[in-house]
């Protein structure tokens, strides 16, 4: 039997040739339509047609090669990130002109041919099978805001979308849909969405990654691959496999882009130099781009040393390191805090900025205006012996005097009295007013001229007033100001008078470069000078090489006691580690500059061979010497049970050498002018030791040795 060949029922084919009817009509009206707006110029209530510099986008700070450190949100709480089409990979394009828009360089704003085909797949499948939007009516909609899936909202679209055309160049059309394009959230324009969701900029992307930035914005809320990782990846292998059928990618290219994981999560955008980042917003809150002096790579160094130096040292330390380059007074690095978000630390707080007592960091200073007076050389003797001043008698911080030494000596111990000795000659009014002149604002009481104190850190004072008063120092006694935007016209910036003259800043250099190191650095690398204020409050390192100045604060940001703060012992490795942590081989110091007076002591001129103070006679009597270790009554684990003991050490505070040391009535040592001695037990038991000064006191303790 023959099979007759079967038709398609007869209302069936009604139906599909009034559907075709009705696509072309629709096509034909809607050009139509769109046709009649524009030759009669039809405005409705259409917005101005912008460019990518008239949209609002996100403030960004940058360091100084462009890298981004911090973006801010629009007031919305909106990201939308500036962004040109440089600053995306061409891959991008590629995917999105294929994927979305084939005619894009060729359509006015409107692809009639997507329209009519688009209308045709819908008659024939009974629903949308593809879009007809050109990037140019997406970019439309986006600016309008209106709804476009009624005739009215689609019309108005064409219209607009061919004003657009018309008006922009399709570079200009192209980057205002890189800015606007929805990515799902708050999350606006592709570099939003390639920080947050790949954690780096859109300059490199994977085929992968590209294929998922394309299909979000089809649906950017069904698709956030933070909600709906899944649907996020099918619309992505979607992508790969139409770019592997217009010839953009191989099928091997797609196959391995789909085993590409799609990211569940969205990551924090970049907070670097936060605290600098926000006061340069602040100090311009119109600016849409803030240009800083920062280098990223070595501020996010420092600022990871910060970090894990202070989870070593307690849970409310805070540090704070600031890098400036003295040949230009440009910061470097700038960390406020150890951990902007860490509310322990108070991490919020800018430590460069807060004003706190210096300890012994402005000793220096002091005696650079002694060299430059004429008063002293670095090895002129001065004495470091119990000295009251009115009412005011300071001591050293170990307690201990070291009798007669050089001024570099006295310097590098960093000894208290003969400093204030030396203060007290100079004058701290001088003091005060050299530390405006570095850019220094020191801060006194109300109504309270300067005194003898302030020498010793009774005076307040920025982490950002000692690097610039160091930084002045290392740069031979010129002002150095700092600045931390590249728009900062440093150029205009010329101090009438400089800090201190040439050669006495570079015997100040010449001395702290002799200052030993930590345990773990080399000596002479750099210059440096530590301090520790009253109570255990701040540990201060400050150090320069011929090139940079680099200062460390470490404490608490509310100023309560840290019990074993030491400048020494907690900011110097700090500072050291920073200086490795910036990189490059560490810059020489100067040469001394013409004029230089160098000399040992006796090869200096009479008036200079000893500090002479006006007030040198007043004198405290020395007390009598007293056993400081160990102390009497106490038991001292030596070792000596186990037949293997050490020596004990026994010091002394006070008195007048020479000492003559007893161990049980019998004379021990030779060292009659240190303050120390050791002595060796024959074994465990009591043991009675005693010191005699030179002028026949005495002190004695008992003590049991095991």
């Amino acid at each position: 039997m023959t099979d007759v060949p079967r038709t398609a029922p007869r209302g069936r084919r009604w139906r599909v040739a009034f559907f075709g009817l009705w696509s072309v009509l629709t096509v034909a009206s809607l050009a139509g339509l769109a046709l009649v707006a524009t030759v009669q110029n039809v405005r409705s209530d259409l917005p101005a047609i912008p460019v990518a510099e008239d949209i609002v986008s996100s403030p960004v700070v940058v360091d100084r090669n462009g890298f981004l450190l911090r973006p801010f949100t629009i007031e919305d709480g909106r990201w939308r990130l500036p962004v040109a089409i440089e600053d995306v990979d061409p891959l991008y394009f590629e995917m999105l002109l294929a994927f979305e828009d084939q005619h894009f360089e060729t359509h006015n704003g409107v692809d009639w041919l997507a329209v009519a085909r688009a209308a045709g797949q819908f008659v024939r499948n009974g629903g949308i099978v593809s879009g007809a939007s050109t990037l140019t009516m997406q970019v439309a909609r986006l600016i309008d805001g209106r709804d476009t899936r009624t005739i009215e909202g689609k019309l108005r679209q064409i219209v607009f979308a061919q004003r657009i055309d018309a008006a922009l160049s399709k570079d200009e059309i192209l980057e205002l849909y890189l800015l606007l394009a929805p990515y799902g959230g708050n999350l606006e324009g592709i570099r939003a969405a390639t920080l947050s969701y790949f954690g780096k900029e859109p300059a490199r992307l994977t085929p992968a990654e590209a294929a998922l930035l394309v299909a979000l914005t089809q649906s950017p809320e069904a698709r956030r691959p933070d909600r709906d990782p899944d649907s996020a990846e099918i619309a992505r292998n979607r992508v790969l496999d139409r770019m592997v059928a217009s010839g953009v990618l191989t099928a091997d290219e797609a196959d391995a882009a789909k085993t590409e994981r799609v990211p569940r999560e969205r990551l924090d955008f970049p907070i670097i130099a936060a605290h600098l980042a926000e006061a340069a917003r602040l100090g311009d809150p119109a600016a849409e781009v803030h240009r800083l002096t920062i280098d990223r790579e070595r501020q996010v160094a420092l600022e990871q040393l910060s970090t894990d130096r202070a989870e070593t040292l307690g849970e409310e330390i805070s540090i704070a390191i600031l890098v400036v380059d003295h040949q230009t007074g440009e910061v470097i690095a700038s960390v406020g805090s150890s951990g902007l978000l860490d509310e322990d630390r108070e991490g919020f707080l800018d430590m460069t900025r807060a004003v706190r007592s210096p300890g012994s960091t402005l000793k220096p200073l002091i005696y650079g205006l002694a060299f430059e007076l004429g008063l002293a050389m670095p090895e002129s003797l001065i004495e470091d012996r119990p000295t009251a001043f009115g009412g005011y008698a300071p001591v050293n911080f170990d307690g201990f005097y070291r009798g007669t030494v050089t001024i570099r000596e006295a310097l590098q111990q960093s000894l208290n009295v003969p400093a204030v000795i030396v203060l007290d000659e100079v004058g701290p009014a001088l003091l005060v007013s050299r530390l405006a002149r570095a850019g220094a604002e020191p801060e006194l009481p109300d109504l309270t001229a300067p005194g003898l104190a302030i020498g010793l850190g009774g005076v307040g004072v920025t982490l950002e007033d000692l690097v610039a008063t160091y930084a002045s120092v290392a740069n031979l006694g010129r002002p150095v100001r700092l600045i931390d935007g590249l728009d900062d016209d440093a150029g205009a910036y010329r101090a009438p008078l400089p800090v201190l003259d040439p050669p006495a800043a570079w015997h100040v250099a010449d001395i702290l470069a002799g200052v030993p190191p930590p345990a773990t650095a080399s000596l002479g690398r750099i210059a440096y000078k530590t301090g520790t204020s009253y109570g255990y409050r701040d540990a201060w390192s400050i150090g320069f090489d011929g090139r940079h100045t680099i200062g460390v604060w470490v404490g608490r940001p509310d100023g309560a006691p840290v019990p074993g703060l030491t400048g020494i012992g907690m900011a110097a490795p700090i500072l050291f580690e920073a200086f490795d942590r910036i990189g490059g081989r560490t810059v020489p110091l100067p040469p001394p500059p013409a004029g230089t007076l160098i000399a040992d002591t006796n090869e200096l001129p009479e008036p200079l061979r000893r500090f002479r103070h006006a007030e040198a006679d007043v004198v405290i009597a020395d007390p009598a010497p007293e056993i400081a270790y160990p102390l009497d009554g106490v038991r001292v684990d030596l070792g000596l049970m186990s037949g293997e003991g050490t020596p004990i050490v026994i010091k002394v505070r006070n008195g007048t050498p020479p000492f003559t040391f007893l161990a049980n009535g019998l004379p021990i040592g030779n060292s009659a002018f240190a303050r120390e001695e050791t002595w060796t037990p024959d074994g465990p038991g009591f043991v009675s030791l005693a010191v005699i000064d030179g002028e026949g006191r005495s002190d004695r303790v008992t003590v049991f040795l095991e």
